[in-house]
């Protein structure tokens, strides 16, 4: 029996190379990762064999040992599988120790630990999570009677409790339209292109102001794309309320002006990319300065952490005063959202979690949003409007 190792960087590879050299009797005995030492000539030994299996016998002690009980292809690959999982749980676990290396009640329940790698894993901030935790502990150590502060085992429940609290007084929630005192509510839509302003729009006109049979008048600044403004158009039309296309911050001054007499107006904007908001400088600076205007910024919650605040912090510009976003039912990660929040200190208005008008839009809760962090809860993330 002829037995024979080929190295490369795929199993199927090797088997191609067998298959020319030894012929369709070659026969795959045994495929592994290639020792260190023998690295460099591919990622996998696969060995063959051919001819009499009487030779068997005569084979060097490393060859036999190849051929013996070699273990199915797919044990190979759940165990290989199963050690990725061990590795990347280690480095969570490692992640979130070093979280708290520093945290001067180190050795403290595992509560606190875990709570803090939930958080982490949602995509809070680390520091962020790492503040939250100490803090909620401390509340309850402050609730504890004085010369107690040994914890009881009832503390994991209180801990929770207090984990939600102090979770919830970190951000804020305004589901609102509008500023001030005056019977018309004015809020212009503002974001990056793609965030789904058009249609958050519409779902706010139809909740807000035809199921409340206020007057509606939809305006839009989005020149740049013909496709949105006929959209918006062809809502303004099907829901018997009046429509304006505006090419000009002066225009849109003068239409504002002409309809007072309406109680909700909104007005839908021209996506702007982060990197080029010279473009909107006009009607950023006209909605910064106006303060009747409720200037709202959109975004997707599916963003990354990073992206989401160089968006937030380029669209300042533009003086928005609430939060809005888009397209829950594409995450599985809010922690983005409660960073901002946070961060920002702007409140949280309106969430939407899909397509539908105008069903798929709801008022921003703070239970809602912490019970999505802490127990994935997408269905009580909303409250009603």
């Amino acid at each position: 029996m002829k037995i024979k190792s080929y190295f490369s960087h795929t199993v199927e590879d090797a088997m191609a190379m067998a298959s020319q050299e030894l012929g369709a009797d070659a026969m795959l005995m045994n495929s592994r990762k290639a020792p260190p030492e023998a690295r460099h000539l591919g990622e996998y030994e696969v060995v063959f064999a051919t001819g009499s299996p009487g030779a068997a016998d005569a084979l060097p002690e490393a060859a036999a040992a190849a051929l013996s009980s070699p273990p199915p292809m797919g044990d190979r690959l759940s165990k290989e599988v199963a050690e990725l999982k061990k590795e990347l749980e280690g480095m969570r676990r490692a992640i979130t120790r070093s979280v708290f290396a520093s945290a001067p009640w180190a050795g403290a329940p595992p509560d606190l630990s875990d709570a803090c790698a939930l958080l982490t894993a949602n995509e809070v901030a680390p520091e962020l999570a790492r503040e939250i935790v100490q803090a909620a502990e401390a509340r309850l150590a402050g609730a504890r009677p004085a010369g107690k502060r040994a914890r009881a085992p009832a503390d994991a429940a209180a801990f929770q409790h207090a984990l939600v609290e102090e979770m919830e007084s970190r951000f804020a929630v305004q589901a609102a339209l509008g500023r001030g005192e005056s019977r018309t509510r004015i809020t212009a839509l503002v974001g990056p292109p793609g965030a789904g302003k058009t249609t958050t729009l519409v779902k706010l006109a139809v909740n807000y102001g035809l199921a409340s049979r206020r007057p509606v008048l939809l305006l839009s600044m989005d020149t740049y794309r013909v496709a949105a403004a006929e959209q918006l158009r062809s809502y303004a039309a099907i829901l018997g309320v009046g429509f304006q296309l505006l090419e000009t911050v002066t225009a849109l001054a003068q239409a504002i002006e002409e309809n007072r007499g309406k109680e909700l107006i909104f007005i839908d904007t021209p996506g702007v990319a982060a990197g080029d908001m010279d473009s909107a400088a006009g009607l950023a600076q006209f909605l910064s300065a106006r303060g009747d205007i409720d200037t709202q910024l959109v975004v997707s919650s599916s963003m990354k952490s990073a992206d989401l605040s160089h968006v937030v912090d380029s669209f300042e510009v533009f003086g928005p005063q609430r939060l809005l976003f888009t397209r829950l039912d594409e995450t599985g990660s809010f922690g983005p959202i409660f960073n901002e929040a946070s961060r920002t200190g702007k409140p949280l208005s309106f969430f939407t979690t899909g397509q539908r008008i105008p069903e798929d839009l709801q008022a921003a809760s703070r239970n809602g949003l912490v019970d999505l962090i802490l127990k994935g809860q997408r269905g009580q993330v909303l409250s009603a409007a």
